[in-house]
């Protein structure tokens, strides 16, 4: 049985709470979340990283000095690699594809993996919710660190609540997302996984298969 402290809507401690077996109890498989990890890691690089080869930098146009009879090594271009300004041989293109295709079934027993790891180090938390009439970062603020004590950590909403989501995001370490769009990589880079009640139907309604 894995049980989790529950905090009212002022941040005080109201309890604790049975988390669900199915999302919670899992084994913590490391390999799984291993490779899952480094391949969302690898989706997120851009690949934009670009040199001009020697077809692409100014110049060139003329042979610098005639072949024969200078007493100097023979050079057709001044576009080469081995001139300074000269195009850069095997250097990086935008060709480069990073992207790994990661199967939706490993994704998610990954993501639940670490949510059962998280919740068995006591690094899991229940929130009854966060209410403003308005968007608020100095509330948020204040309730979210007397919570998790101005730690890192993820608040998982059960839909994306406008004035919820423009509370959060200028605060230092927090980050809220939408229960659906969990994953294992964010997971791992937080310290704590403050989970709003509400969204707790909604990680079972699309993790749990």
């Amino acid at each position: 049985m894995i049980k989790a402290l529950v905090f009212d809507k002022k941040g005080e401690k109201a309890g604790e709470i049975e988390l669900p077996k199915e999302i919670f109890g899992l084994d913590f498989n490391a390999d799984l979340v291993h490779q899952v990890v480094l391949s969302q890691a690898s989706n997120r690089r851009q690949g934009t990283a670009k040199v001009k080869d020697r077809g692409e930098v100014r110049g060139g146009g003329k042979k610098p000095w005639r072949q024969k009879g200078t007493g100097r090594a023979r050079h057709g271009s001044r576009r080469s690699p081995i001139w300074v300004g000269g195009g850069v041989a095997f250097g990086p293109t935008t060709e480069k594809d990073y992207k790994k295709i990661i199967p939706k079934k490993i994704r998610r027993k990954a993501l639940l993996s670490v949510l059962s790891e998280k919740a068995r180090n006591k690094f899991v938390l229940v929130w009854d919710g966060f209410e403003a009439e308005k968007p608020s970062t100095k509330k948020a603020a204040n309730l979210i660190n007397k919570i998790i004590k101005n730690d890192s950590g993820m608040l998982i909403l059960p839909g994306m609540d406008k004035n919820t989501v423009l509370s959060f995001r200028n605060i230092k370490k927090i980050s809220a997302v939408q229960a659906k769009d969990m994953n294992a990589l964010d997971l791992l880079n937080k310290k704590y996984v403050v989970i709003l009640k509400d969204s707790l139907e909604g990680i079972k309604k699309t993790f749990v298969k």
